[in-house]
């Protein structure tokens, strides 16, 4: 089930983890494919700890964001998804195609279970930078993934407010024998952004709102 899932999630984010229809075995930091600087390893304590039930399916892996094998596998998903909207693809999400974002250091983690996965970034920009809400167009969209014709369908939650700024989305993504939700969450604070997506066959919002909290808890030690 979870590689389905995973594979549904390709066509709608490059960041972090929805990238694989595999679980990749977890590296350890030093195996990244830039040497992890102080700032990055700094950041791996805003990671969160294993959820109960889950086990770690990938990372920590740290370096700079752009150069990260987890980064590297969603720009790849995204080349090979035929989306209806392109501009859709890394909406409301870090844009990896900027330089100062590229080479920001970064701290990547996945976990999984039978139910679904969660995965999360931590990235320190060079200066406060938060990505803009979900365009209007991008509510509602399909993309052709790996032959199988997905619809995405986005609402934003009302979560309650996180560090500086936050913003919270559930989409479902209905194609194949499978359907799926995934729960996305981005979270700053000072110039450090937090994004986590939370993958299953049903995403509750207490839930991630939860996970939220958490995160938000972690991250707040390093901003």
């Amino acid at each position: 089930m979870l590689k389905t899932i995973s594979g549904i999630c390709l066509g709608m984010l490059a960041l972090a983890g929805c990238s694989s229809g595999e679980e990749p075995q977890a590296p350890a930091a030093s195996a990244s494919a830039s040497s992890p600087s102080a700032a990055s390893a700094k950041l791996r304590a805003a990671l969160l700890p294993v959820p109960d039930g889950m086990h770690v399916a990938y990372g920590p892996e740290l370096g700079a964001f752009g150069k990260l094998k987890s980064t590297q596998q969603g720009i790849a998903a995204l080349r090979q998804a035929k989306l209806q909207r392109p501009e859709c693809a890394g909406a409301a999400q870090l844009d990896i195609e900027q330089p100062d974002i590229a080479g920001a250091p970064a701290a990547v983690i996945a976990f999984a279970a039978e139910r679904g996965s969660i995965t999360q970034a931590v990235v320190s920009l060079p200066s406060e930078s938060f990505p803009k809400p979900l365009p209007r167009q991008c509510a509602s969209y399909t993309a052709d993934v790996g032959g199988t014709q997905v619809t995405y369908t986005t609402r934003t939650l009302k979560m309650p407010p996180k560090g500086d700024e936050s913003r919270a989305y559930l989409t479902s993504a209905a194609g194949g024998e499978k359907n799926a939700q995934i729960g996305s969450v981005m979270i700053r604070r000072g110039t450090v952004v937090m994004s986590m997506l939370v993958v299953g066959q049903k995403v509750k919002a207490q839930g991630l709102y939860e996970l939220a909290r958490l995160a938000d808890k972690n991250l707040e030690q390093v901003a």
